[in-house]
């Protein structure tokens, strides 16, 4: 037997990776302080207010229509004092050309007239381009210092000064009042750098002047703006409030409308069920059909009674209590004139046509209209006398309510109202597909004009 060598041991060759963990970039961030962020917003800001689309096109707009300057004027000189606004940055134009022109000394002809236009060409471009202009205008400054060649005033020579400060506070007016925040802060910054590198000691500075002339001119602007804008937001608010208080009256009034028809149908289907169920009793010997078709009505009213209380029991209130008679009909309206009168107010009562009862919602609502229409007469024209005008048409019901004016010698003064009970009257209107008007009379009195169409039913239909 033979025996070799011994096999050499195997080893895996396992290669051994050390892995040093690494943490992405974004990760090393170090955390911002509040500073820093604080510092990041403001040069956001500054960005956005004088750097980005600084000359964009953005025309000066003309006085508005409605505005206090143009309702005080006549008709005829309102389309050219809407141009006022551009007629003021001409004239402050004007100015500082000549400031320009003064500015520039004893230099010659040619450089005058350059120094004036640089002065006037950045409050012309207000007009078109304000944070543009206010640019140029910064730009303008030192040249104007070169070209006049009076170094007594530094760093704005007067063309100069009176240019910029006009196109500070033009932009101010057309913009912001954080823009015009930055204008001021740009406008501090050049003027300290003049004054503390170049004019150290050799020049009179008037940065000072221009720093507390600018300030002054811009916190009026800013409060303007912001009285302006506060005035706004009051008014939007008020008309949010008057609309919701509209919509909620509306709502109100349809609620009240569902809770009385409610009450008016279910009194009729509720006599329906009563007189099917004792309809059989009337007849001797009534025939089992005729037996099974009341009990059917009677049964299809129940039904009917019930899925209508079901459906319209939601409007109600927890706190409201069903009437214990039924709703009014036009048969009381003699005793709500009755009362009306007992409470001061001198009202007639006319009828035309044919009278007849009319379908339950439309007396209701009929009733409901004169009632309020009455009731706003005793409010908002005491004194006053009334007349309610009814007329019996094929067609349907005519309304008319009207009252006169109110009397000098009154004592009662009207209350105000805010037109809720016209809003349900036109509720009621609508609901039924009729017409209103409603407004002032000639002589100083107020009229309410309805009319209720009412479908005629054919015998055939009956």
């Amino acid at each position: 037997m033979t025996t070799g060598p011994p096999a050499a041991p195997t080893v895996a060759n396992v290669t051994e990776t050390t892995q040093t963990p690494t943490t992405p970039l974004g990760d090393e961030r170090v955390k911002r302080s509040p500073e820093f962020r604080a510092a990041m917003e403001l040069l956001g800001g500054l960005r956005a207010d004088l750097i980005h689309d600084a000359f964009a096109y953005r025309p000066m707009p003309g006085l508005a229509a409605d505005g206090p300057v143009l309702r005080r004027l006549p008709e005829r000189l309102r389309p050219r004092a809407a141009r006022l606004p551009a007629a003021v940055v001409l004239t402050i134009a004007l100015v500082a050309f000549l400031g320009g022109v003064v500015s520039a000394g004893s230099s010659d002809g040619p450089w005058s007239l350059l120094s004036g236009m640089m002065c006037a060409a950045p409050v012309l471009a207000t007009l078109a381009r304000p944070v543009g202009a206010f640019w140029l205008s910064m730009a303008a400054v030192p040249l104007l210092a070169v070209l006049s060649g009076v170094w007594g005033e530094w760093p704005w020579t007067p063309g100069a000064f009176i240019c910029h400060l006009a196109v500070l506070v033009i932009v101010a007016v057309r913009t912001r009042p954080r823009t015009a925040a930055w204008m001021w802060a740009v406008t501090a910054f050049y003027g300290l750098i003049c004054e503390y590198t170049l004019g150290a000691g050799h020049y009179v500075t008037n940065t000072a002047a221009m720093l507390v002339l600018s300030a002054f001119a811009l916190l009026v602007v800013s409060l303007w703006h912001i009285r302006r804008d506060a005035r706004q937001e009051v008014t939007a608010q008020r008309t949010v409030t008057a609309h919701e208080r509209s919509r909620r009256t509306l709502l109100e009034e349809r609620t009240t409308i569902a809770r009385e028809l409610h009450d008016v149908v279910a009194h009729h289907m509720s006599v329906v069920a009563i007189q099917a169920e004792a309809a059989p009793y009337r007849v001797e010997n009534p025939p089992e059909e005729l037996e099974r078709a009341f009990a059917t009505i009677r049964e299809n009213a129940v039904a009917a009674l019930t899925e209508l209380r079901r459906v319209l029991g939601v409007v109600r209130a927890e706190d409201y209590e069903a009437p214990d008679a039924p709703q009014p009909t036009l048969a009381d309206l003699d005793a709500l004139l009755a009362n009306v009168r007992d409470a001061g107010l001198a009202v007639d009562k006319a009828v035309t046509g044919a009278v007849r009862e009319l379908p339950p919602g439309v007396e209701l609502s009929a009733y409901r209209i004169v009632q309020e229409a009455l009731s706003n007469t005793l409010r908002h024209a005491p004194g006053a006398s009334a007349r309610v005008e009814l007329s019996y048409v094929l067609g349907g019901l005519g309304l008319r309510i009207v009252n006169g004016r109110i009397p000098d010698a009154g004592l009662v003064k009207p209350s105000p109202g805010a037109g809720h009970g016209i809003t349900g009257m036109r509720e009621r209107v609508s609901m039924l597909n009729g017409e209103m008007t409603a407004g002032p009379t000639d002589d100083g009195g107020y009229e309410v004009a309805v009319f209720l169409p009412v479908t005629a039913v054919s015998e055939g239909d009956a």
